[in-house]
Order: C-alpha cells, then sequence, then structure tokens
C-alpha cells in the first residue's frame, strides 16, 4: 500500500499497487497490528503505528517504500530493532488537553524539545487513555517538530506497561515537566488577535469520521462568512481529498489571495508558512467561529 501523489498513480496502478491516497490509512484502510514489520513513509502515519500499534517502520522515502513493497522486504535497522525503540527522555505532563489542538500544542513541545529522529520520549501523567484522533494530532505534530518516530506512553502504549518498559528496565532521574502555561505558550506563537481569517483549514493528517461529524455539527446552521474560505480535507473513504498543504497551497493562496490561515492542527502551523501563509492554531469551536465571523476568534 502506497500513499502518494497524481503524478505516479497511474504507473503504481499498473504495478497493481492499492492506491489509497490517504495519510490516515491506520484509521480507514489498514492497520497494523503488535509486532508487524511495515514501510511506511508519512511521517504521522509512522509515529502512530510504532507507538499506538507497536508495529514497526521507520521513516521510508518513495523509492524505499515502492521497494519493499515489490519485494515484500525491508531493511532492518532503525525502529525495526527492538534496541532502538526504548525511551531516551522523561517528560511529565501536568496540564490537561481539553482539545485536539491542545494535543497538537503538547506535540509540537516535545518534539522542540527531543529534535531528534533517534530520540524517544516516554511520557507520563497523562490523565486518561487518548482517543484516535488525539493521539493522531499528537504524533504528527511531535514528527512534525522533533522529527521523531517513536514513543512510549505507560499504561497506553502496547510496549509500556509502565516506566520500567518505557525504558528497558532503566529510568533515568531527570525529567521534562510540562504545564499549562508551556501551552499557553505554544499557542502565543501563533496568536493573531482580530485579525481577519482568509482561510480555516482542517486537515493534517486528513479528518477522521468523528471529526467530520464535530465540524458539521459546529457549522450546522450557520453561514460562513463570505471573504472566509472553509477547507476540509479528509480520507477517500469519505470523501476524495488529499492533505491541504500537498494540494497546491501556494498556488491557492496566490489565487485567492490568502494570507491568514486558521487551523487547529499544530503540524499545518508547523508547515503551512513555507507556502506563504500566515498560521493561527486555535481549537476546533474557535476554528468554525472564525469561517462564520470571518475573523479570528481568541
Amino acid at each position: 500500500m502506497l500513499e502518494t501523489g497524481p503524478t505516479a498513480v497511474k504507473a503504481f496502478e499498473s504495478l497493481s499497487v492499492m492506491i489509497t491516497n490517504t495519510c490516515i490509512n491506520y484509521q480507514t484502510i489498514l492497520p497494523p497490528v503488535l509486532g508487524e514489520h511495515m514501510a511506511f513513509g508519512d511521517t504521522g502515519v509512522v509515529i502512530y503505528c510504532n507507538a499506538l500499534m507497536g508495529a514497526r517502520s521507520n521513516f521510508e522515502g518513495g523509492p524505499s517504500a515502492l521497494a519493499a513493497g515489490l519485494t515484500g522486504r525491508t531493511p532492518r535497522y532503525g525502529y525495526h530493532l527492538d534496541r532502538n525503540r526504548k525511551g531516551t527522555k522523561h517528560f511529565v505532563v501536568d496540564a490537561s488537553m481539553a482539545s485536539l489542538s491542545d494535543w497538537g500544542a503538547l506535540g509540537g513541545i516535545i518534539g522542540k524539545a527531543v529534535n531528534s529522529y533517534w530520540e524517544v520520549p516516554v511520557i507520563s501523567g497523562i490523565e486518561s487513555p487518548p482517543s484516535s484522533d488525539q493521539m493522531k494530532h499528537f504524533g504528527a505534530s511531535l514528527a512534525s517538530f522533533g522529527s521523531a518516530a517513536m514513543l512510549h506512553m505507560p499504561g497506553i502504549t502496547p510496549e509500556a506497561r509502565d516506566l520500567r518498559d518505557a525504558f528497558h528496565g532503566l529510568v533515568p532521574s531527570a525529567e521534562t515537566r510540562i504545564g499549562t502555561s508551556d501551552l499557553a505558550n505554544f499557542y502565543a506563537r501563533y496568536d493573531c488577535r482580530d485579525e481577519n481569517a482568509d482561510v480555516v483549514v482542517f486537515a493534517a493528517s486528513q479528518l477522521s469520521l468523528m471529526e467530520m461529524e464535530q465540524v458539521a455539527r459546529m457549522i450546522d446552521g450557520r453561514s460562513v462568512h463570505p471573504e472566509t474560505t472553509l477547507l476540509v480535507a479528509t480520507s477517500p473513504e469519505i470523501k476524495s481529498a488529499s492533505c491541504f498543504y500537498q494540494s497546491y497551497a501556494r498556488e491557492l493562496a496566490e489565487a485567492n489571495g490568502w494570507k491568514r490561515l486558521v487551523t487547529n492542527s499544530a503540524k499545518l502551523v508547523n508547515i503551512i508558512g513555507g507556502y506563504g501563509y500566515h498560521p493561527t492554531l486555535l481549537d476546533t469551536q474557535r476554528c468554525t467561529d472564525s469561517a462564520v465571523l470571518g475573523k479570528i476568534v481568541q
């Protein structure tokens, strides 16, 4: 299974590749199982499947993923090996995550702190097991800000029944605590009060069926402001689409005069600046409110 853009679709189809065009295949098509070896490319997919599923994959490029699909083999290195999956840094969360964007902010904070593919953060202090969508936002942001491909949450992820499991027996004495003020400071980096909202985007990663229902419920009976565009990207199984930043984001901005982008995705605010946008990170409710009012709601 490959996730790819339109230019290679016909060639892959001629090889009998199943085309999914999704970055949330673990929620829609083929979730891997504990201990299964994979060759995935999308960073959000890799960290989710390594951590939440206990499957094993590195960040693969297109040629290596294709080679794995054709041969049924993938190189035996990195996160396929037990020794590289042990925790390296301990983070204790002293804050409550009330929204998907809060989980994304937490991922961004920890990602900037680890900032290495070979670091495996261990996160404790989580009040209750996060949902699939919460872990999706957390993992995608952690991978985007920190290039991390693996994490542990003791008592939640399958390879970490407790801290000792997460660190393969030797728990470090040092720990980094993350509180409510750290989340607020992360949001403040993207704060822009009272500006017009050119475009409100729900993407990066694509939305699950539950997220689609949430956005639909919040917008039901309301009209998007005539000078604001609301975009939602989901998987082909829900609606044919691809991730916003891979869908001619720069060309869309230039054609429509978009500058100020509002989203609930911490991953997207980290990426989209390179396409000429000025991003603002808000929770889902404030995103939909901004779309309706045409101004950023804080």
